[in-house]
């Protein structure tokens, strides 16, 4: 958990309710009530002279999201609702939202991208590209060809195996330790491991992944690899049975896997 001072806090927080929805002056507006416990207009903008009329907008806006109350004397006064019921209140919207924007974009258009034939693709950022991992590994219906390193090895990523192997699909894997082989052979049985041509883990490369002999990825660790502080990865990705990055590691892997199984 990263650790604030006071000031570090509030700007922290100022950013990160504009980033869920609120205005400047509304978060700004809560911030300062948050820092009363309650208070009237005048003292909210002493704090750090929020315009009054602004004050008074922004508590409207916040009252009415249930951020705050109002109790009507002259001058107003209001007062913060328990910090639970801002997160929750928020928490809520932000599935909302999230809920609506899947029905706008299924109605918008099908779900699945189109994907080049002869392209090649970039992926840039860890999460990018775990998230393009999952999804083809989630799409495959016959193989999936997958080699990795120990650290790029996700739960989620176990989990979309285990799937695609109850679902019928053959799973093939390397370049991992023999303590991971282990616990994947105890999650997905089915799953057979093969040699590579080289050693994997000592290389900078991250993770090759090719699926129903018609997607092909293949990622490279960068900078934080090689001292140990946080891993940074890139990829590159193609699809279609033509395109030029599939067609080379199908065969690299087609003629290693025939190979191990005619042994």
């Amino acid at each position: 958990m990263v650790s604030f001072d006071e000031e570090q806090a509030e700007a922290e927080a100022l950013d990160r309710f504009q980033e869920l929805g609120l205005s400047q002056y509304e978060a700004q507006t809560l911030i300062n009530i948050l820092r009363l416990g309650t208070g009237t207009a005048q003292d909210i903008t002493r704090v750090n002279n929020v315009p009054r009329t602004r004050v008074y907008e922004a508590a409207d806006r916040l009252h009415e999201r249930g951020f705050i109350d109002i109790l009507h004397t002259t001058p107003r006064k209001f007062t913060v609702v328990s910090e639970e019921t801002i997160i929750r209140t928020l928490n809520v919207e932000r599935e909302n939202t999230i809920t609506e924007l899947a029905e706008c974009l299924e109605t918008i258009g099908p779900a699945q991208p189109q994907r080049e034939q002869f392209g090649v693709w970039t992926v840039t950022g860890r999460e990018a590209v775990s998230s393009r991992i999952d999804e083809f590994i989630a799409d495959a219906e016959e193989q999936i060809v997958y080699m990795t390193v120990d650290e790029l090895l996700t739960d989620e990523h176990l989990d979309r195996i285990e799937a695609a192997a109850d679902r019928g699909v053959e799973i093939y894997l390397a370049g991992i330790s023999d303590d991971v082989q282990n616990r994947i052979q105890e999650t997905v049985p089915s799953a057979e491991l093969f040699d590579t041509l080289w050693e994997w883990e000592e290389t900078p490369a991250g993770s090759l992944l090719i699926t129903d002999e018609e997607t092909a990825l293949v990622s490279a660790l960068v900078d934080g690899y090689a001292n140990e502080t946080e891993i940074e990865e890139t990829a590159i990705w193609g699809a279609g049975d033509r395109n030029s990055l599939v067609v080379v590691l199908r065969a690299i892997f087609t003629w290693r896997l025939d190979g191990d199984r005619a042994e």
